[in-house]
């Protein structure tokens, strides 16, 4: 009786995988392209966005329009805007070993609670795109460090405080425009 007992809990085991394998393929299939893929715009260029010398921290030209996160790659510093194009918030930021290209993306996903890449417990984790695999996004590290970049480990996590963080992650829900600049 045991022994038939154990292949039938063996064979409830396999189908509940086989179940959350097929489901997870369809879910990353059915993604719409326009959340996966950069999009084409003004801002995709690789020359570096203009800024206003006498105020650092201002958010700077030809970062798109509308409600969107602007994320420089260069300043290492991240502005939340308005749908009228006011900045409400903005902070500075520590990447991970990969930047995500410029261009305009939107947030794909979003975790409460996870282990980075770097084996920190993060919250608050927002992403937004994938570079040959490492994904990218924004989170804060639970304990509040920052990390230790290792240039050898490909990590697409950019780190930001907690609080600036949790500002982050009530401004970006999932399919919020993401504009990365140089």
């Amino acid at each position: 009786m045991a022994g038939s007992s154990s292949t039938f809990v063996a064979a409830l085991t396999a189908a509940a995988f086989a179940t959350v394998g097929f489901l997870a393929f369809q879910a990353s299939a059915n993604v719409p392209a326009d959340l996966t893929e950069p999009q084409a715009s003004a801002s995709s260029t690789t020359t570096r966005a203009p800024r206003d010398t006498r105020n650092p921290t201002a958010l700077p030209g030809r970062s798109g329009t509308g409600a969107r996160v602007v994320y420089s790659v260069d300043d290492d510093r991240v502005w939340l805007v308005t749908e009228d194009g006011r900045s409400t918030h903005t902070f500075q930021v520590t990447p991970g070993s990969v930047d995500p290209l410029p261009g305009t993306y939107a947030v794909t996903s979003r975790s409460g609670a996870v282990t980075g890449t770097d084996g920190t417990p993060i919250e608050h984790v927002v992403r937004f795109t994938s570079v040959k695999g490492v994904s990218i996004g924004f989170s804060a590290a639970v304990d509040g460090s920052a990390p230790v970049v290792d240039p050898i480990r490909k990590t697409g996590g950019i780190r930001a405080s907690r609080a600036d963080a949790n500002a982050l992650w009530k401004f970006a829900t999932i399919g919020q425009r993401v504009v990365v600049i140089r």
